[in-house]
């Protein structure tokens, strides 16, 4: 199946903020190196810690005999304020102790043969900083309560450094707020007139323009246009560089992205899509080298109308996820259920909707039980104001991009629109996630974020997932250590099948005894008319356990719940299945993901 596939962000093109290029400034230090001044506070307190066979170790009475003595000998005010975890005891000066006090009263304690060591209680302050990039107050899908993502409050703790995001579109525009990020990639765009470079396949991924001359150029009803340069807007996103004193910052700044070229004029081929998503992941692809740095989160901001997922799509899709790689799709903008576009309505992704500033749905995003989760995309206009004016620009998504009406020009930045720019939201999260935690896989990255989703504050008729992604929480619940297996994911698409059951399976290992009394069974089914469903718990010894019955009343859509269930008498380590038995026709979904929590 040879199906076109276009980009899925939407353009603002007049009255769009646009920040000229700057004359040349010196190369800034990487963002890791960036250099502030940190506030200057006085030493209110020491740590004393005492040689072992002293009194003073592990006696506290001792310990505050000898601050008294040290007081007495010093003049100062000294107090034994408490024992630390590490044995040491801390001693307090008070806010009115001066530098020369403080060496003082070091002092004496140094002297002192029973004193091992002593050091100021110094202060410590949060690393991440407001960027200085000129830009970064428009970028308010990264920091605004109501709509953003909460992106700045995990740069303490991950910055995406180590992992590749590859960007599959139309290509790279060169942006000097995007450089020093961009590794090699490829250009599979197999048609030499549709990749407007003068040949087929090659390893530049430069972004020669999608422009169309005239309407319907590229089939009946197709519009004549200027180049989007969507690539490289979706690639600022996910990896700008930051702290540079220009531009805006991207969400995982310190990731590398890698440009993989498929979109040109007139769109792209399901078969060099295909080929991309193989080749990008690290898989092998006749007649193209082998990548040099595989990803491990792809991109797609790209769809084709498709009431199926083609094979061609599913085969690379799996195959790049079994190389440990996150396929991020979007969900597409045509106001739309998602399951009729592709690859939206491929499994193995994790599909995202598209919300507003106000953390609506986005007018334009699709919609429906498919989609995972959802991200900002932005408004660049009102869904009432006239197709392909800019009345809202401060509403879109601000990122890289050319100036260029066919080839490319000179580099500037605007606001676009679309579910293309809420994916790579998605796609630089991921890669946050999996720099902070390496060991973590495509299935343990999908339900991270859609478990640390957060409702939307405005409204998604039709379904926008699990809510707008929280990237601080995420991440947070990704580094924060928990007792071994107290939690157990199965994150896998099971399709279900009419008059059929299915089952999904979790291996429990690391335990001891029996299962809790309060089980916790989460589940994720995505499926119409649920009252179609029954489903049940399997134990390891084969023992079953109903959570839901069937019911011919209840025609809402999708199971989204946790269930407590007593297995008390059953082993805990095992393999444990979510069994799904669909006993009617007409209606489809499948197992998105279920958990055991411990």
């Amino acid at each position: 199946m040879v199906a076109s596939a276009a980009i899925l962000g939407a353009a603002a093109t007049t009255g769009a903020i646009a920040a000229a290029p700057g004359a040349a400034t010196p190369k800034p230090a990487p963002a890791s190196q960036t250099m502030r001044a940190l506030p200057s506070a006085p030493v209110e307190k020491v740590i004393v810690t005492y040689k072992s066979q002293a009194a003073e170790a592990g006696s506290n009475t001792a310990a505050k005999s000898d601050t008294a003595e040290k007081a007495a000998k010093t003049g100062e005010k000294l107090s034994f304020e408490r024992r630390l975890a590490g044995g040491g005891a801390l001693v307090d000066l008070g806010d009115s102790a001066s530098k020369q006090d403080v060496t003082e009263v070091m002092a004496a304690f140094r002297a002192d043969p029973s004193v091992a060591s002593v050091e100021p209680d110094i202060r410590a302050y949060a690393m991440a900083v407001t960027p200085n990039d000129t830009d970064y107050a428009k970028q308010w899908d990264l920091f605004e309560p109501t709509g953003g993502m909460n992106v700045p409050a995990a740069w303490d703790k991950t910055t995406g450094s180590g992992v590749t995001v590859a960007v599959i579109d139309t290509g790279y525009a060169a942006h000097s707020d995007l450089a020093t990020n961009i590794v090699s990639g490829y250009d599979f765009i197999s048609t030499s007139a549709d990749a407007r470079d003068g040949n087929g396949r090659d390893a530049d991924a430069k972004d020669e323009g999608d422009w169309n001359a005239t309407d319907n150029e590229c089939g009946t009803g197709s519009k004549a246009s200027n180049s989007s340069w969507h690539g490289t807007h979706v690639a600022g996103t996910i990896g700008a560089v930051t702290n540079n004193t220009k531009g805006i910052a991207g969400i995982a700044y310190n990731a590398k992205i890698q440009p993989v070229r498929v979109l040109g004029k007139c769109g792209g081929s399901s078969a060099d899509i295909a080929d991309a998503i193989t080749w990008a992941s690290g898989g092998s692809v006749p007649g193209a080298p082998a990548n040099a740095t595989p990803a491990k989160v792809i991109n797609l901001s790209l769809g084709g109308a498709s009431a199926t997922c083609p094979s061609v799509y599913q085969n690379a899709i799996n195959g790049a996820v079994s190389r440990g790689t996150t396929v991020v799709v979007a969900a597409g903008n045509s106001n739309a259920n998602a399951s009729g576009f592709t690859p939206a309505n491929c499994a193995n992704v994790i599909n995202v909707a598209s919300t507003s500033r106000e953390g609506n749905r986005s007018y334009y995003s699709n919609f429906g039980s498919i989609v995972d989760v959802a991200a900002p995309g932005g408004e660049t206009r009102r869904a009432t104001d006239t197709p392909g004016t800019v009345t809202t620009p401060e509403n879109g998504i601000y990122s890289t991009l050319n100036s260029g009406a066919t080839t490319q020009s000179s580099e500037n930045f605007k606001p676009y629109q679309g579910t293309s720019m809420a994916a790579p939201h998605i796609a630089g999260l991921a890669a946050l996630l999996k720099s902070a935690k390496t060991s973590l896989t495509p299935a343990e990255i999908e339900t991270a974020i859609k478990t640390n989703a957060r409702p939307l504050p405005g409204t998604c008729t039709g379904g926008c997932g699990t809510g707008i992604a929280d990237t601080a929480k995420t991440v947070n619940a990704v580094t924060t250590t928990t007792p071994p297996g107290s939690v157990f994911t199965n994150a896998t698409d099971v399709t279900i099948v009419d008059n059929a059951t299915v089952s999904s399976s979790i291996v429990v290992s690391g335990r001891t005894g029996n299962a809790p009394a309060a089980l916790k069974v989460g589940v994720d089914i995505r499926h119409t008319w649920r009252g179609d469903l029954v489903i049940d718990l399997v134990a390891p010894d084969g023992t079953v356990r109903n959570l839901k019955a069937s019911s011919s009343s209840d025609s809402a859509d999708n199971v989204l719940t946790t269930y407590t269930v007593d297995a008390s008498s059953e082993v805990a380590n095992g393999t444990w299945k979510l069994q799904v038995r669909d006993v009617a026709t007409g209606d489809t979904g499948y197992i998105n993901s279920w958990s055991l929590t411990f």
